[in-house]
């Protein structure tokens, strides 16, 4: 049950992606995000609800709402600031990760504090989103022209591209090694005797190194000639962390935590920066981020679920680990 709910919104990303470029094309860029909150804040509100039934329930629900906006925002950030584009994918990513952060590191924190329970601690979150869809609200649906729309579909040439398919990959599987830190990282440090509250610190250090990384990443490889160095940046990064968390995880763990975060920090932000550095026109870039996120989430999705059933059927840790570490090869090729 656990593996399913962790692994529930990233193919959620995968499936509604194509939502993404439909709600542009109805509604407008800005309304489509107005949807986006709506969705997000009503999940949101609904997982603190009563049973199971109420925790997958919302969970699907926000993950509906972010999944379209991991394909529009690219958009945004091309369509609304042409010339500062770099920097704009840059503070979006880093206000991102800095909110996985704040989630990571107070959640349990904020639960304890209010002696309710978990349901307390995820509740705080629907009331920011809520503030969130207030304060986007004027943007939608003032005196501001309304967007014109991009084609609802992906071009079947995109299909025979060996570059779009290179990005999707890479993709997919620095998103697969993500979702697997999010999810299994603290389940890893438990079992070797850290408390959930140390647990959930070591996922947010994880995390806030990755600020820092994620806001200079987009403008530095927009500039560069090349982006291949990024790439064996990212890889070599993933495979210090892995191969220190295999070996030697509790000595010390804040080393492998904060490497892994200059490898996650840069790769996320670096597929942006390829949506926007190998498409032409706003219609490409919201085709090609559709494609990516599409077919990466699918991929990303199986992460958590293969890697709760290594640990389940094999050495507790060192199978899950392996599984990792072998996933950087391919993951290099494509990069």
């Amino acid at each position: 049950a656990t593996s399913v709910l962790t692994a529930l919104p990233v193919f959620v990303f995968g499936q509604l992606a194509l939502a993404g470029p439909w709600l542009s094309h109805r509604f407008g860029l800005r309304r489509s995000l107005l949807i986006v909150l709506v969705l997000l804040t009503a999940g949101s509100a609904l997982r603190v609800g009563p049973n199971s039934f109420t925790l997958f329930a919302g969970t699907l629900l926000a993950a509906s709402g972010i999944a379209v906006a991991n394909v529009l925002m690219p958009v945004v950030a091309r369509r609304e600031f042409p010339t500062r584009t770099g920097l704009m994918l840059g503070l979006s990513t880093t206000a991102t990760i800095g909110s996985v952060a704040a989630a990571a590191g107070l959640t349990v924190p904020i639960a304890n504090a209010l002696d309710a329970g978990w349901r307390a601690g995820l509740g705080i979150w629907a009331a920011l989103t809520g503030l969130t869809l207030v304060i986007w609200l004027p943007f939608a649906v003032g005196r501001h022209e309304r967007d014109e729309g991009e084609a609802p579909h992906i071009s079947r040439a995109l299909f025979r591209s060996p570059l779009a398919w290179m990005i999707t990959l890479f993709f997919g599987l620095q998103s697969l090694n993500v979702y697997v830190v999010v999810n299994w990282l603290p389940s890893i440090y438990q079992d070797h005797g850290y408390s959930d509250t140390a647990a959930g610190g070591l996922l947010a250090l994880n995390v806030l190194v990755q600020l820092p990384v994620c806001l200079v990443t987009p403008s530095l490889a927009s500039r560069a000639r090349r982006q291949h160095p990024f790439v064996l940046g990212v890889i070599a990064c993933s495979a210090i962390a892995f191969l220190g968390i295999l070996l030697s995880p509790t000595k010390p763990a804040v080393l492998w935590l904060v490497v892994l975060g200059f490898a996650q920090g840069a790769a996320f932000p670096l597929c942006l920066s390829f949506l926007v550095l190998r498409t032409r026109t706003h219609a490409e870039t919201t085709q090609l981020s559709t494609m990516m996120q599409s077919i990466g989430y699918l991929i990303a999705g199986l992460g958590p679920l293969v890697f709760g059933a290594l640990h389940a059927a094999t050495d507790p840790w060192r199978g899950p680990m392996v599984f990792l570490l072998a996933l950087l090869v391919p993951e290099l090729v494509a990069g």
